[in-house]
């Protein structure tokens, strides 16, 4: 596969850096740190005027990962977040500790091992623990190049319970 020309981005920072707009920021903060051992870079908290955390980011992994406050007149958006992680059991124990709940099992996925969480903010995140397979997209010269095929049993399930946890995304209390 070849890689497309990378943008210039500060050192540490991604080309793509997720946001994460919360009704509480500190205590999502304290989530990443405990569940996917998050370190803050401190000096670039900002508080508002008004006492709400207006820009946070920690460190994931290599990823930088922004948090702030919403606002009372902003929309609730729920984030939804891809992580790799090193101990899948680990991780969701965690997370189900501070109040996460499980909304898809532990599954094989195309070499790597799949869950997603969603977290008591509203949040839902794709956590993938990866395995030493390496499972290629590009289809082959040989292949027709059709995505036509029948779905297995964890592709139907992956599927179904990511429908069922979008459909049922309520707003913050």
């Amino acid at each position: 596969m070849t890689k497309p020309n990378v943008p210039k981005a500060p050192e540490g920072y991604q080309t793509v850096n997720s946001f994460i707009i919360t009704k509480d920021a500190e205590n999502v903060l304290q989530f990443l740190r405990k569940v996917f051992h998050a370190k803050e870079l401190v000096d670039a908290r900002t508080v508002d005027t008004d006492g709400l955390i207006l820009h946070s980011e920690v460190i994931i992994g290599d990823s930088i990962v922004m948090v702030a406050d919403r606002k009372a007149d902003w929309p609730y958006t729920p984030s939804l977040l891809r992580v790799y992680v090193e101990n899948m059991e680990e991780t969701l124990r965690e997370a189900q500790h501070l109040g996460a709940k499980i909304v898809t099992n532990p599954t094989d996925f195309y070499g790597d091992t799949l869950s997603r969480i969603q977290d008591k903010w509203g949040n839902v995140w794709w956590i993938y623990e990866h395995q030493e397979q390496e499972v290629s997209w590009e289809a082959s010269e040989d292949s027709d190049e059709s995505w036509d095929f029948e779905p297995s049993e964890e592709l139907t399930y992956i599927h179904d319970s990511l429908l069922t946890t979008m459909r049922n995304l309520k707003a913050e209390e």
